[in-house]
């Protein structure tokens, strides 16, 4: 799974033609270290994903690879593992984006589901872009700007995050 010639720390879980493809900031230290996206206990991702309808139950982190048969794909914006996505510099999320752009171009979602409208911003060099359905498609897929899921967001809940990642799939 994934693309590009230099390993990532945390892999891509993609499939041609998936409906919806979520793009995280970047890896946390713990879902680098244990392999799997949104590995954090406190992370609402997963539960979120359920109750929004998109998967049949709750997965665990460790079943990030069984996202593409429900036709969902995750990813990141940025390789690099760190506490928080404030270490990450305005160059590695516009670099993000070009590495984002050319695997979305490869495999196709139908979606591309950006989790972090500040980090949006940086990458795309709009500091106006706000969270929904974006006017610009990345390479073809329809863009929207949810809500991060991290713990440390307390801006969103969690009902609200499943109201909001359930408005996305095509």
């Amino acid at each position: 799974m994934g693309t590009g010639a230099r390993a990532k720390p945390l892999r891509d879980v993609v499939a041609p033609g998936l409906d919806v493809l979520f793009c995280g900031i970047n890896p946390s230290l713990l879902s680098a270290e244990r392999g799997h996206h949104f590995a954090r206990p406190g992370n609402r991702f997963w539960p979120a994903l359920h109750l929004a309808g998109l998967t049949p139950r709750r997965l665990a982190p460790e079943e990030d690879g069984e996202l593409p048969r429900y036709g969902l794909g995750v990813t990141n914006l940025a390789d690099r593992p760190t506490r928080t996505a404030a270490e990450l510099t305005p160059e590695e999320l516009r670099d993000g984006l070009r590495s984002l752009t050319a695997l979305v171009a490869e495999y196709r979602p139908r979606v591309l589901a950006v989790l972090g409208v500040t980090a949006w911003r940086l990458a795309t060099g709009r500091p106006r872009a706000g969270w929904g359905r974006q006017e610009e498609s990345l390479a073809g897929a329809q863009t929207w700007v949810l809500p991060n899921p991290s713990g440390l967001n307390a801006h969103h809940q969690l009902p609200d995050l499943a109201r909001l990642y359930a408005g996305v799939r095509p």
